[in-house]
């Protein structure tokens, strides 16, 4: 048991002064008065620094010169985890984007020995594709982008519990693709899609319940044709977005903030070159530069980003003018209330899962705990 103190403490409920946070073995155990703090406990002094719950990226693709695709392995998972840690972010869903099955079952296979030695880390996998549009597959390999095939979502239904999410393409899935992933509790949402608002909407009525980095890879919304975009406004489910400056402009997140509310949440959709010092990279047999903060492929799309979770919290502060506590909430208890692990993270509580990232004014990461295991980042 020990307790954290000096600290401005952001629950995701209240900010907190004059309080300590005590924990004991991975629970948070206590949020107490710093006038109640018994004398013989062990204490961490931050110095006053700012504390929050553990940041959660639900679409991680690669980080710390490692990516998922082409490297299924514990050993990435590992260099993912460690790198993800110095800039907060405690738990997260690597990404696998559009492959052949053989790549998708091993990748289930890896996840799932992975998440059964290390908790609260990896929550589950991201299959991003291969069920997509063509017409919006971004940097997806279209040879790999297919129709569903029964057999295979059998498979994928069967190792629901190392799936949290999947995104597919709503106008060419059935509503019996659909209907059975989220039967076994997948999330479903839908992205890379060239989807008419009516064909969005069907997917939504049919259980799509989130929303794949929002407003890239899906169809715009204008006056006489709401599209993706206007389904995703009018229907309340959640989606993620990238906060980099080059996937989306501010001000659009601005306005997706004030009608979206809670259900929008932060995501990196980060590959190699985040948490690197590598000018390249290999993306499913792409070669994506990377210069100034961006990642571009041979035509000049994006190929994924290099943004880190407390950068995008730092830039939904700066420039789109979110106060610091919803940005937080943004990348904390938002995602965690997306793939309902809120009972367990997200928000600092007693009985939670003791997952927490410490940084300072400047949004410089000093520390993460996870599993009530404190780890000094610098």
């Amino acid at each position: 048991m020990y307790a954290l103190t000096n600290c401005t403490i952001y629950t995701s409920q209240k900010i907190l002064n004059e309080h300590a946070i005590i924990i004991e073995n991975d629970l948070i155990k206590e949020i107490i008065c710093n006038e109640n703090l018994k004398k013989h406990i062990k204490c961490i002094d931050l110095q006053g620094a700012n504390i929050s719950a553990g940041f959660i990226d639900l679409q991680l693709n690669g980080c710390g010169g490692v990516m998922l695709n082409g490297a299924e392995t514990e050993k990435t998972l590992e260099i993912m985890q460690a790198t993800n840690l110095k800039s907060g972010t405690t738990s997260y869903l690597p990404t696998f984007i559009t492959d052949a099955d053989e790549g998708i079952k091993r990748m289930l296979k890896v996840t799932r020995n992975y998440m059964q030695k290390h908790k609260n880390e990896v929550l589950g996998l991201h299959l991003e594709g291969p069920y997509l549009s063509i017409e919006k597959k971004g940097i997806h390999c279209p040879e790999y982008i297919r129709e569903a095939d029964p057999d295979m979502i059998h498979h994928i239904c069967q190792n629901s519990d190392v799936v949290s999410i999947l995104t597919l393409a709503p106008e060419n899935n059935s509503k019996e693709t659909i209907q059975a992933l989220c039967n076994s509790n997948i999330i479903v949402a839908l992205g890379h899609t060239n989807a008419t608002y009516a064909q969005a909407k069907e997917g939504i009525d049919n259980g799509i319940s989130c929303a794949t980095h929002l407003f890239n890879a899906m169809t715009s919304m204008e006056g006489r044709a709401p599209g993706v975009i206007g389904a995703i406004y009018d229907n309340n489910i959640y989606a993620g977005v990238i906060v980099d400056g080059f996937h989306v402009a501010y001000e659009s997140i601005r306005i997706s903030k004030k009608i979206m509310g809670e259900k929008l949440y932060l995501v990196t959709d980060a590959t190699a070159a985040a948490g690197s010092n590598i000018d390249s990279f290999d993306f499913v047999g792409t070669t994506i530069n990377y210069k100034s903060g961006k990642c571009t492929g041979p035509d000049g799309s994006l190929g994924g980003s290099a943004v880190t979770m407390i950068e995008s919290i730092q830039q939904m502060v700066k420039f789109v003018g979110v106060e610091l506590d919803e940005a937080l909430r943004m990348a904390t208890l938002y995602p965690a209330k997306a793939i309902s692990v809120d009972h367990r993270l997200g928000s600092i509580m007693p009985g939670k899962i003791a997952n927490l990232a410490v940084f300072t004014s400047d949004y410089k990461v000093l520390a993460t705990i996870v599993n009530g295991n404190y780890n000094a980042t610098i």
